[in-house]
């Protein structure tokens, strides 16, 4: 998918500035145990939703992410003092994939001085806001510490640094946010925008590096909801770009920091609005942005489902019938786009409707923060815990999903959600390339001819680009770009071929 970029438009107006841009509630043990609801709910290019209404529960997903082994130069054998130490760091148990986390590839840099009995080692974890980071560190400390011979163990816990899931050419805006929440209601007035401010500053208390974007440009909320010192945007003049302001740590863009109030203009010029504000500023590094997405199915959201390799998805609705016809044209919406398959409601959270979380929003100080002890922030908090998890499961199974196997020349597929693994042909995915340079648009006729592809081509690289598609990369430099539906079409082996040896 190309993505466009806005020209820069000329009626917004920003401050400049010389200076560089730097920048029965669940409790968490139900949480982080794995569902066993019946889940109709099935990914493409978004791979869940978060339901979110006005009643006692919000309803979440969990889980968490592996990663590639990296422990030391190698994983020692069991006779070894580093083995032995592996061994028994392979005793604690990711909660939701059941994988140890030595296989998870959480264990890096270790260090073994076996004279002095000093052991250390760093956990690297796939976000500052892990909600198991400080178990992880209890447990790695106990587990190392009862080896015999140690009589000293350091732990450091890190975080991965910011990456998007996406591996298209992303605008430069976006290519160093790992994860983008939207946060839909498609009915106005439920507390949607609520919802996206408090689970916004609820990600950032647990550690995280946020940035809120408000896509309402005919009534943005944000300028309400926070109090940033700066009220303008600003923008730095050598490269054209937006420098977001900030409150308590979050980074924030909106439209109504654009010095415009409220906006009158049409539809077209309106998505321009959105992908320049978006896509143009200077967000950094961040492990969450999350979009508080305007109602309605109109112009605006295409623009965003079309241009923002979302993550995940936050739905809020209230009880009543009338708000509840309008979120499922949002979910129909998505599912067109193919951001999803099918619409159903895997978990439900519900959240009371307090005079206290309504007067925060018209106060300028989110719920989370004017009061981070109460009822509120607690369910948020369980709401926190549910989007890191499902976050970091979409990205494991992503980066898993298409995989080519050297050893016997075929490539792995296993589709998200899907507990099935089949092997496809080299060649035959090449062959079923559905681009215009394969197959005429206009004509349907196949301009790639079965002999024009090598029996033995292997591809040089294989990128998830979101949540629904790859990019494989040929030897002839073409890069096809084959979603998982297709895939899951196309011939698969049968006669699997014997494993070659795999020179380094």
């Amino acid at each position: 998918m190309q993505l466009l970029h806005a020209p820069s438009w000329p009626h917004l107006s920003f401050q400049t500035s010389d200076r560089n841009s730097k920048g029965g509630l669940l409790s968490l043990e139900k949480c982080l145990q794995p569902s066993t609801a019946n889940c109709s709910f099935q990914p493409q290019k978004l791979e869940r939703s978060i339901w979110v209404s006005h009643k006692r529960n919000f309803f979440c997903f969990c889980a968490t992410k592996a990663t590639s082994v990296e422990a030391g130069s190698s994983a020692a054998s069991s006779g070894t003092a580093e083995g032995d130490v592996l061994k028994a760091l392979s005793q604690i148990i990711d909660p939701d994939f059941g994988t140890d986390i030595v296989t998870c590839g959480f264990v890096k840099d270790l260090l073994i001085d076996e004279a002095s009995g000093e052991v250390s080692f760093r956990l690297e974890l796939t976000t500052p806001a892990c909600p198991i980071k400080d178990m992880f560190e209890q447990q790695a400390n106990e587990v190392v510490a009862r080896l015999p011979w140690v009589k000293k163990v350091t732990v450091t816990m890190s975080a991965q640094p910011a990456k998007p899931i996406f591996a298209g050419d992303l605008p430069a805006g976006l290519q160093r946010i790992s994860n983008i929440v939207a946060v839909s209601s498609c009915k106005g007035g439920v507390g949607k925008s609520t919802v996206a401010v408090n689970l916004a500053y609820t990600l950032a208390g647990m550690g995280a590096r946020v940035g809120v974007f408000d896509a309402d440009v005919y009534g943005p909320s944000l300028p309400t909801m926070v109090s940033p010192e700066n009220r303008l945007l600003e923008m730095n003049p050598e490269k054209r770009t937006i420098i977001p302001t900030d409150y308590l740590g979050v980074k924030l863009v909106s439209f109504g920091f654009a010095g415009q109030g409220r906006a009158i203009m049409r539809g077209p010029m309106v998505s321009g609005v959105i992908d320049q504000l978006l896509t143009t500023s200077e967000w950094g590094e961040l492990d969450y942005l999350v979009i508080d997405m305007p109602p309605g199915t109109g112009d605006i959201q295409l623009t965003l489902c079309q241009v923002v390799p979302l993550t995940a998805a936050v739905i809020v609705t209230t009880p009543q019938k009338l708000a509840f016809i309008d979120v499922a044209k949002g979910v129909r919406m998505f599912s067109k786009l193919k951001v999803v398959q099918q619409f159903g409601i895997p978990h439900l959270f519900d959240l009371p409707i307090r005079p206290t979380l309504s007067a925060s929003g018209d106060s300028g100080t989110p719920e989370v923060v004017a009061d981070p002890q109460g009822e509120v922030a607690q369910t948020f908090q369980n709401l926190g815990v549910c989007v890191v998890q499902q976050c970091a499961k979409i990205r494991q199974q992503v980066s898993t999903a298409v995989t080519y196997d050297k050893s016997i020349k075929a490539i792995r597929v296993k589709v998200p959600d899907s507990e099935e693994e089949f092997l496809l042909h080299p060649a035959t995915v090449r062959r079923n390339d559905r681009s215009a340079q394969s197959v005429d648009e206009w004509t349907g006729e196949q301009k790639l001819q079965y002999g024009d592809i090598p029996e033995d081509i292997e591809p040089e690289e294989i990128r998830p680009m979101g949540n629904y598609a790859v990019s494989i990369t040929w030897p002839d430099g073409f890069s096809q770009i084959a979603p998982y539906d297709q895939l899951q079409m196309i011939e698969r082996l049968v006669d699997v071929p014997q494993p070659t040896a795999v020179q380094s």
